[in-house]
Parts: C-alpha cells; structure tokens; sequence
C-alpha cells in the first residue's frame, strides 16, 4: 500500500466494520445487524474519518473485504468501496474477509470460519510470519470436519461464526474453544493492516470486480433451475 490514508470496509458477515489508518494510526468501528449495513455503512465511514481527523478528500485508497461471506453483506459494502472510489478515481484493492479475520486473532496460524447456512461454513487456513502470509487453506465451502482434514495440521485458534457452529470440534482441532468475531479487533483495521503482505493484496478494476459470493445467491439458484441454463450476465 503507497504512503497517505486508507480507507477499510468489511461488510462479509452479521457484523460490519469500517477502518481508516491515517497518520502512523489506525481507528475502525463496528456496527452488528446485516439490515443495517446499507443503512448505516456510510455513516460508519464519516464517522471514523472524524475521529481520524481527515476527510474523504485526504483519502488514497480503499480496501475491501472480498468475501466469502453474505452475499447481501458484500454487495452492500461493495458498492459503498466501488461508488467512493470511481467517484473519486481511487485504487480499489480487495482481500479476502477471512484472511482479515484470520489476521485479527493475532496468532502465527489462524483459521477463519463464517456461516453459510446449511451446516456449511466458508473456511480457511493461514499462517503469518513477519510480512508474509501463506494459505494453508484457501476459502472455499465445508463443513467444519472438512476444514479440520482439508488443514492437516491444528491452527493456533479457530474464530468466527462458523467455527462456534461446532465447538466440540473446533475445540479438539485447536485446543481451545472458537473465538466469535465480536472478540476480535475490528476484521476492516486487519485489511488494512494486510496490505504491507506479501501475497496479501489484490488490485482490482473498480468498475468491473465482483466480491466472492462463495456460493451462488437463492435467487440465481433458483432461476437457473427453473430455466435449466446459466443467469444472463452471471460472474461465472
């Protein structure tokens, strides 16, 4: 990430947040409730920009949680990062919203679960070591079983709201009980944070990027089946 001010937005599950690193300091805020992300993810950001003293004008740059996660979630916190930066013609970076999560645990190996209804979870594995990030395991959809013989090894902790669907297993992988998301740093202060990885980051095409839905919406699964082919305009 080049010198100045960024802008952090992470809107990939129940709970929102937003992070502006300024002047050699970070300061980020959290809002829980997915019905009010579109509501209020907007104002999150003016507010944290008060409390770092600058103004969008002073902004360089802005980093998104990429996913996977709600889909309503990243699409609301997607076009908030898209329309702040076409408006003001800044890069737009993305990174993966579990990656941020795994970062926030502050361990040398973390693993990262969000809910994806059905018994699933969105789930990966990382490993940290000064300014390098590998996966372990990349995001993708399991069970938490899954996850556990996909890793082939016991991360330090396992946090997220997917990983406290199992505790039992979470517990006999890591050790320790899961860790909820509301007991981490904000995940939007890591994706900033991220940024000085390597591997971490990713530039995208503001006008043209999509978040990973990790799986496809309701709706689009729905017509497909109703009409046996692929939606118009699909990302796949």
């Amino acid at each position: 990430m080049s010198s100045g001010s960024w802008l952090g937005i992470d809107t990939a599950t129940d709970l929102a947040s937003v992070a502006v690193a300024a002047g050699g300091k970070t300061v980020a805020r959290s809002i829980r409730g997915a019905r009010q992300h579109a509501a209020k993810i907007l104002g999150l950001v003016h507010e944290v920009l008060t409390l770092a003293s600058i103004s969008l004008d002073d902004i360089n740059g802005i980093v998104v949680g990429d996913g996977p996660g709600s889909f309503t979630g990243l699409r609301i916190g997607w076009a908030a990062a898209k329309g702040l930066a076409h408006e003001r013609q800044l890069p737009l970076v993305a990174i993966p919203s579990l990656l941020g999560a795994a970062h926030a645990a502050g361990v040398n190996v973390a693993a990262a679960c969000y809910d994806a209804l059905r018994g699933e979870v969105f789930g990966a594995v990382y490993e940290f070591d000064n300014d390098q990030v590998k996966a372990i395991v990349a995001p993708a959809l399991f069970t938490v079983p899954m996850l556990v013989a996909r890793a082939q090894r016991s991360p330090d902790v396992a946090v997220g709201d997917g990983a406290e669907l199992d505790p039992e297993a979470v517990k006999r992988w890591t050790g320790r009980a899961p860790v909820g998301l509301a007991a981490l740093p904000p995940i939007a202060a890591s994706l900033l944070a991220l940024t000085a990885y390597d591997g971490a980051r990713s530039p995208i095409d503001r006008t043209l990027a999509e978040p990973v839905y990790g799986r496809l919406a309701e709706a689009q699964v729905k017509w497909e089946s109703r009409h046996g082919r692929p939606l118009p305009h699909s990302p796949r």
